[in-house]
């Protein structure tokens, strides 16, 4: 089993940082790759980023490209979401996810949400205009 806890969310204005952690603990000598992904309500849950663990690949949706980057610290054992000039439409939980499968490095897998194997509880971002 791996743990993942989210944590750096808030509450801020339009064109503000933020920065999220996932701290993984566990069994994290499988994981492969991770991610971060965000859900509104009565939305599905979208891709925002993802990292390799190993060598550290990085893919971004086109909506955040530009903004968010995504970083990892592998002697923390911690993956990071650096979010720059945020808008109100980036408002929403945002989850870390963990992936073990070692698939192909794309967009098209790791965007999917069934890929990842375990999910952190989330943390609130919320930006005002």
């Amino acid at each position: 089993q791996v743990q993942l806890v989210e944590s750096g969310g808030g509450l801020v204005q339009t064109g503000d940082s933020l920065r999220l952690s996932c701290a993984a603990s566990g069994r994290t000598f499988g994981v492969y790759a991770m991610g971060w992904f965000r859900q509104t309500p009565g939305k599905e849950r979208e891709f925002v980023a993802a990292i390799t663990w190993s060598v550290g690949i990085t893919l971004h949706a086109d909506s955040v490209k530009g903004r968010f980057t995504i970083s990892r610290d592998v002697a923390k054992n911690t993956v990071y979401l650096q979010m720059n000039s945020l808008k109100p439409e980036d408002t929403a939980v945002y989850y870390c996810a963990a992936d073990r499968s070692a698939g192909p490095i794309t967009y098209l897998y790791y965007s999917r949400s069934g890929v990842y194997d375990y999910w952190g509880q989330g943390t609130q971002v919320t930006v005002s205009s």
